[in-house]
């Protein structure tokens, strides 16, 4: 049975992809840092591991845990934000924190799963933003995010050639209501999410690399 994996489900968004999958009858399996996060993930019926991905060591064995799975399906959801715009320069602490879960846990996640959304022909997801695009920058606010997230996209698109097998692409979740996006964001978490699913529903091949929107929307330029 082909099954879909979340990095990063603990809450917000990675919590109600795996609700709304789980609802649909889907298999998921989702990764948490904590014993609350498995608690919640469990909650749903979800299988669970622990992966921090902010941690090297923690994110290597994510292979050996997924062994003789076939994922059609792969999501990372995990990131953080630091605010502080182009007048304050980031702090070593700040700066290796976001990039670490934006980034470096991304680029270590691709070569343990990737392979496994190749056997399925499927699709492996990251979530990245609007703020990301280079040619619509309307200011430095959350400039270290902004960074973080171009980095990703680059990532992205770069590891899509070494697996032809699977779609690779970045998808931003708009602004959403979660503790990052904050109370007077838009979107609910739900909706945002739905919106990811029936995007993710409609990629084909064409998109390999690609910045996409939750709304179905591609990205006309970086």
């Amino acid at each position: 049975m082909k099954s879909i994996l979340i990095i990063g489900a603990s809450r917000g968004i990675g919590l109600e992809l795996v609700r709304q999958y789980t609802e649909d009858g889907r298999r998921v399996i989702a990764t948490v840092r904590d014993d609350a996060g498995r608690e919640r993930v469990q909650a749903l019926g979800a299988d669970v591991l622990t992966v921090d991905v902010a941690h090297p060591a923690s994110v290597s064995g994510l292979a050996w845990q997924l062994d003789g799975e076939k994922l059609d399906l792969a999501i990372y959801v995990a990131g953080i934000i630091r605010r502080p715009n182009a007048l304050t320069p980031p702090t070593q602490q700040d700066f290796d924190a976001v990039m670490h879960t934006n980034v470096l846990g991304a680029m270590q996640t691709i070569p343990q799963v990737a392979p496994l959304v190749a056997d399925a022909g499927g699709v492996f997801a990251f979530l990245s933003s609007s703020m990301s695009q280079i040619g619509s920058v309307p200011g430095s606010d959350s400039w270290l995010y902004r960074t973080s997230k171009a980095a990703l996209n680059m990532a992205v698109a770069a590891a899509q050639h070494n697996y032809p097998g699977a779609t690779l692409v970045t998808i931003d979740p708009g602004w959403v209501q979660t503790d990052m996006g904050g109370g007077t964001a838009p979107l609910t978490v739900e909706d945002s999410v739905r919106g990811l699913r029936s995007t993710l529903a409609s990629v084909t091949p064409a998109d390999k690399g690609r910045l996409l929107h939750h709304d179905g929307r591609r990205a006309t330029h970086w």
